[in-house]
């Protein structure tokens, strides 16, 4: 499977990110979805998604509050941060969020196109006295239930290619693409050349292929 970036920089990265949203929702006092809204329109959601180490680590996580609020332009409260030793339902929201997507390695606006920051908030009783993998299996359900489509077909689609025309370009037989698109075979246990050419071909980061699994 491939991941966002390397795990060393998980724990670290879950630990800011989960911080970032505590501090935007019970410092700055901006609603959670009204903060998310401005992170995902910030540098800091992609910079973040793909693996920066300036973002993951380099920042801590109110330093990463203060760069969204500054690049949204929005007014800062003069006060110092006092940072607690409680973890806040918005701190586990961002813990859990920033490993799904680690795990599955989707950028942010992806994610909520199908988890939006309200539903995985409301998730915080029961799922934070649960195993992080039972929270990947659940949105990895709402990601079944919404996208009926695989996104190797998706992209195919997108691309205005046959099935046919797709295995020409890239070399990978018609069957085995017929069977991804069908979820019959998993595109993640592929070989690498497969995977690598199918993006090519397409046109696509070969991650923005791979489905939940």
């Amino acid at each position: 499977m491939i991941h966002a970036y390397a795990e060393t920089y998980l724990m670290h990265a879950r630990n800011n990110f989960g911080r970032m949203l505590d501090v935007g929702t019970n410092h700055f006092r901006i609603p959670l979805e009204k903060f998310y809204d401005f992170f995902l329109k910030s540098t800091v959601a992609r910079r973040f998604a793909n693996g920066e180490p300036d973002m993951l680590v380099g920042h801590s996580g109110i330093e990463l509050a203060y760069e969204v609020m500054a690049e949204n332009e929005q007014v800062m409260p003069d006060k110092e941060w006092l940072a607690t030793d409680g973890h806040s339902p918005e701190y586990w929201t961002g813990w859990a969020l920033a490993y799904y997507q680690w795990h599955r390695g989707w950028t942010f606006q992806e994610i909520n196109s199908f988890a939006d920051i309200k539903k995985i908030y409301s998730l915080y009783h029961p799922y934070h006295e649960m195993d992080i993998e039972k929270f990947v299996e659940l949105l990895d359900e709402w990601y079944q239930a919404t996208h009926p489509m695989s996104r190797l077909k998706a992209s195919r689609m997108e691309a205005n290619l046959s099935q046919s025309q797709l295995a020409s370009l890239s070399g990978v037989p018609l069957r085995t693409i017929q069977q991804y698109e069908q979820r019959q075979k998993r595109l993640d246990a592929a070989r690498a050349d497969s995977l690598l050419s199918l993006a090519q071909a397409l046109h696509c980061p070969p991650k923005s292929l791979l489905e939940p699994v």
